[in-house]
């Protein structure tokens, strides 16, 4: 996104100096803003290019497929097979957010303020809603 939404934020490699491709390191906290600038950095210099919107959305619809075998099996009722190997649910997660950051860079969406309006809509709407669901209540927390 060259003269788009984040044209004018630092690239990978200057957040922190701690972000390397293709080594395992532990990276500091990223905003919302500049995981979006990061992955936007990825695909320009290893990815080559974005899919199209729709080759990506049926990444993402693949990756929470795969999310939903591991829950499935983990705290469902279903069990791994034998022969299956246990995926971690942390990389499952962080595929798919991959791949909506990826979506929401080439369609122009800053998930920071989208992030900050879905949350006051959803406050506006269920203020008082949760709080008198007695399902809620009554069914222990995870």
């Amino acid at each position: 996104m060259e003269d788009g939404l984040f044209s004018n934020r630092q690239s990978t490699s200057n957040i922190g100096g701690s972000l390397a491709y293709g080594k395992v390191r532990r990276m500091e906290e990223l905003t919302i803003s500049q995981a979006q600038q990061t992955v936007d950095d990825w695909i320009k210099t290893i990815g080559v290019r974005y899919f199209s919107e729709l080759t990506n959305l049926a990444q993402l619809m693949e990756e929470v497929g795969e999310l939903s075998r591991i829950m499935s099996r983990r705290f469902g009722d279903q069990s791994f097979k034998s022969n299956e190997v246990e995926t971690d649910l942390s990389c499952e997660l962080a595929d798919i957010l991959f791949v909506l950051l990826c979506i929401a860079n080439q369609t122009g969406v800053d998930l920071n303020q989208a992030l900050h309006a879905a949350l006051e809509k959803n406050t506006v709407r269920d203020k008082d809603r949760h709080q008198q669901n007695s399902k809620l209540r009554d069914t222990p927390s995870h």
